[in-house]
């Protein structure tokens, strides 16, 4: 203890951020480098045309960045409570601590945070990942952190999670995030063939498709919502019971896709009522206008200079 100025020597790993992981900041980062490329290029568009351009291609890459980035986050849902609770294994000391657990698609992560941060000669400032997605053993996370001594509500609430704890959590939780994570994936799938279709300028197709994104963003909420029906397993610290709600992901992610069905149902009334509007919004009609007018001037210049001839 003194070697480590009195701080428990028991945590050599870094610490995971519980809303933004390294994965989500990538995806964030690159949606944001296309969108700065594509907006370098509206630049050089003149008209009408650059305002629907830049509206169209900011609308779709939020949509993409939405749809990648809710795999990673780990705020689906989300509790918090402030207790007095005991804070390591064979010690009497207690301490006041917001205790938060917030859950993903691939696992959850769980914070203990002190209120004051510094209290019994320690900074209490813990965040720890526990993973469940296909592919990695929710417990062996939980019996490295029994070894490495990690604090009693850390401890408690991982727990609650295990394989075999009799709460079930683990079993409800990791199948509905893998369902709910198949069907964001495969709503980027239609997004990116969306997105083509409208690139080759088949408007109503691509219309479909959209619908199509947006049904799989409903599947997926729907599918991570069914947690709620086996109910949250009561964890209490003392008297004080730790809640949880719908996150940002969840609700981020419901709005992504009520606008995936607006712009699909707007796109799919417009070809059928004001075809010729949409083409406009997709400046394909504009280009042909322009070169009928061009290839009529040229034609009008040059007829005007061949000499009028009798017909015989």
């Amino acid at each position: 203890m003194a070697f480590y100025n009195g701080i428990y020597p028991f945590y050599p790993q870094d610490r995971m951020p519980y809303v933004f992981s390294m994965q989500s900041v990538v995806v964030i980062i690159v949606f944001l480098i296309l969108a700065l490329a594509f907006i370098l290029i509206v630049l050089g568009i003149r008209g009408k045309a650059r305002i629907f351009w830049t509206c169209r291609i900011l609308t779709s890459l939020f949509i993409g960045a939405v749809t990648v980035a809710v795999n990673f986050t780990a705020d689906w849902e989300v509790g918090v409570v402030n207790a007095t609770t005991t804070y390591k294994s064979f010690s009497n000391a207690v301490v006041n601590a917001d205790i938060g657990v917030y859950v993903g698609l691939k696992g959850i992560n769980v914070t203990l945070k002190g209120n004051p941060i510094h209290q019994i000669n320690e900074t209490i400032n813990y965040n720890e990942q526990f993973i469940w997605s296909f592919g990695q053993d929710f417990n062996e996370y939980y019996q490295e952190g029994l070894k490495r001594g990690l604090p009693n509500p850390i401890l408690y609430i991982a727990e609650k999670f295990s394989q075999y704890n009799p709460c079930g959590l683990f079993t409800q939780y990791r199948l509905s995030g893998h369902y709910a994570g198949a069907c964001m994936w495969v709503a980027f799938c239609s997004w990116v063939i969306c997105n083509i279709l409208f690139s080759f300028s088949v408007f109503i197709y691509g219309a479909y498709m959209i619908l199509v994104t947006a049904s799989f963003f409903i599947f997926s909420l729907l599918s991570f919502s069914t947690v709620q029906n086996v109910g949250f397993c009561n964890i209490k610290f003392g008297a004080e019971s730790l809640k949880t709600y719908y996150g940002g992901s969840f609700w981020l992610t419901l709005a992504t896709g009520l606008l995936c069905f607006v712009i699909g149902f707007t796109l799919i009334a417009m070809d059928r009522f004001i075809p010729e509007k949409l083409k406009i919004f997709f400046d394909s009609s504009e280009g042909e206008e322009e070169d009928y007018d061009s290839a009529e001037i040229y034609i009008n210049n040059n007829c005007s200079h061949v000499p009028n001839s009798n017909i015989v």
